[in-house]
């Protein structure tokens, strides 16, 4: 949709604020008044705030936004007529230096959904930051569902939303609730409402539990699901830290890190590299700097795409996202694999938010895994399945569909020779990757497995994320599983390990189809 439907579709917080007068100790231009139904003159507005007239100038508002966020509330309430575009209801003071103005909207525009509640964060209708950047790139942008971050996205360094995370209540947790009636899960309805039988595997669901209270993981999660049918095989979770909390596999309060790599490395497929590309870098193991985007001397090791994909080489895809990709791309690219929107599931699922920014190093930095970007396990695991369904997406499914009930049909958001080529890269991680060596333990092997690591670490308390996606046999994919630990500095297992299990475990107890063959003796009969 053009920037004039979006804007009088979208119940826009931070739209007065961008508008408001500019504190004087700021450094900001004030702003023009402007009309909140000329799309057109609003970008202008935004690109009007400073001299340098771009995302700087659009951060700098945005600062006071956020600063004006963290005082006390006001009644006020301002929204966009989804016709008019003209304010529906505004408070005298509305503009004024450092007051805050809340949206409360009866409903939200398709597409552009709010953030569930129990996500634990602090939720407005739009990431201000993002939609001032966006708004200042270019004054006709076309947004698509997902382009802007429908609230706020916290800060990796300054706030990490794992810190604020609450837990699923049981009312809302359908696996806590279920009860084993011969090899199903199935929770009881009222008197009114049917019984509802989940598509969990009760045995897997019960083995992957136990790994993980065996090795006492701070906190974990493992989803495993059917990539053609999004059916979910299991979503099993343990937290020896907070043993009562539930809901880890839904929450979407762990930085995506590296996983993220694949969005990149989908959308870099598209900009037409190659998995054998090649690029040259040194350095970049836990962090970037702007430096080593430019090609020098110190630069003393190659890796194609593909084996970068493995390896988990951050400059290469650093380098690669400055080099091939825009901040629209990328964010197309991440809008269709579902960040900033909500995915349909029988139970609350928080959306993953993604903060993309427009600058160079810092869209850099995002694409290589280091950005504002957040993640669910059963996210985590739907990536993976895109990969296996042949560049379609499918929604998750938890509740066994009655049989004259149609499935939903799969959404392509890949080609087929991008998914196959996705596929090629990610086989890299197992066969000469971050995760090789825990797919050749003896005796626990998963054949053709495929999938990607992702690590990263919050310092204050220090938390490490450690993760792995992934499916398994790479020709015919019958599962795909996501696994997440959060450790402490002393830590037993990875994300690696519960994730070879996961595939592991789910493979024994799904038969590879049978393949049936004509009789040689039958040829050419009819």
């Amino acid at each position: 949709m053009t920037i004039r439907r979006f804007l009088a579709a979208l119940p826009l917080f931070p739209l007065t604020m961008l508008l408001g007068a500019s504190a004087p100790d700021a450094g900001v231009a004030p702003s023009p008044a402007v009309a909140p139904s000329d799309a057109q003159t609003l970008a202008a507005a935004v690109s009007a705030l400073d001299a340098d007239a771009g995302p700087v100038g659009a951060r700098a508002l945005v600062q006071q936004v956020e600063a004006a966020r963290l005082a006390p509330a006001s009644p006020a309430t301002v929204g966009l007529s989804p016709d008019a575009g003209a304010p529906l209801a505004q408070a005298p003071d509305a503009g004024a230096a450092g007051a805050p103005l809340a949206a409360t909207p009866p409903d939200v525009s398709p597409g552009v959904p709010a953030a569930p509640a129990g996500q634990g964060l602090d939720t407005h209708p739009v990431d201000a930051r993002a939609l001032a950047e966006a708004l200042a790139t270019k004054s006709d942008v076309s947004f698509e569902p997902g382009m802007v971050p429908p609230s706020p996205v916290p800060s990796r360094e300054k706030a990490p939303p794992f810190g604020k995370m609450q837990g699923l209540p049981r009312a809302q947790d359908l696996v806590a609730r279920a009860k084993l009636e011969g090899n199903k899960l199935v929770v009881k309805g009222g008197k009114s409402a049917p019984d509802q039988v989940l598509t969990i595997d009760p045995g897997l669901q019960a083995s992957l539990t136990k790994i993980m209270q065996n090795y006492q993981v701070p906190y974990g999660a493992a989803v495993v699901l059917d990539p053609s049918t999004g059916r979910v095989l299991a979503m099993a979770e343990h937290s020896e830290a907070k043993p009562e909390l539930r809901g880890l596999p839904i929450r979407a309060v762990f930085p995506a890190a590296s996983i993220f790599k694949i969005v990149t490395g989908s959308a870099l497929l598209e900009a037409g590299v190659e998995p054998e590309t090649e690029s040259c870098f040194h350095g970049g193991k836990r962090s970037l700097s702007e430096r080593q985007l430019e090609d020098t001397d110190r630069d003393g090791a190659c890796y194609s795409l593909a084996l970068a994909m493995g390896k988990s080489a951050n400059v290469i895809f650093a380098k690669m996202t400055n080099k091939h990709l825009s901040a629209d791309a990328l964010k197309r690219m991440a809008a269709r694999m579902r960040f900033n929107r909500e995915i349909p599931f029988a139970q609350p699922l928080d959306v993953s938010l993604a903060y993309i920014p427009e600058e160079g190093f810092a869209l850099a930095n995002t694409g290589a895994g280091f950005g504002d970007v957040y993640l669910s396990p059963l996210h985590g695991a739907l990536l993976a399945a895109v990969a296996a369904n042949e560049g379609r997406w499918v929604d998750p499914v938890l509740v066994e569909p009655e049989p004259f009930m149609p499935l939903p049909e799969p959404e392509p958001v890949l080609t087929p020779t991008t998914a196959h080529a996705l596929t090629r890269m990610l086989e890299e991680t197992v066969t000469h990757g971050t995760a090789r060596h825990v797919f050749r333990e003896r005796g626990f092997q998963v054949k053709d497995a495929v999938g990607k690591t992702g690590t990263l670490a919050d310092r204050e308390p220090f938390r490490d994320y450690s993760w792995f996606v992934g499916f398994a046999p790479k020709d015919h994919p019958r599962v795909a599983v996501a696994a997440l630990i959060v450790n402490d500095p002393k830590w037993r297992i990875r994300g690696s390990y519960l994730g070879r299990e996961a595939l592991r475990l789910a493979l024994e107890r799904i038969p590879a189809p049978v393949e049936v063959t004509a009789p040689a003796g039958a040829a050419g009969k009819h």
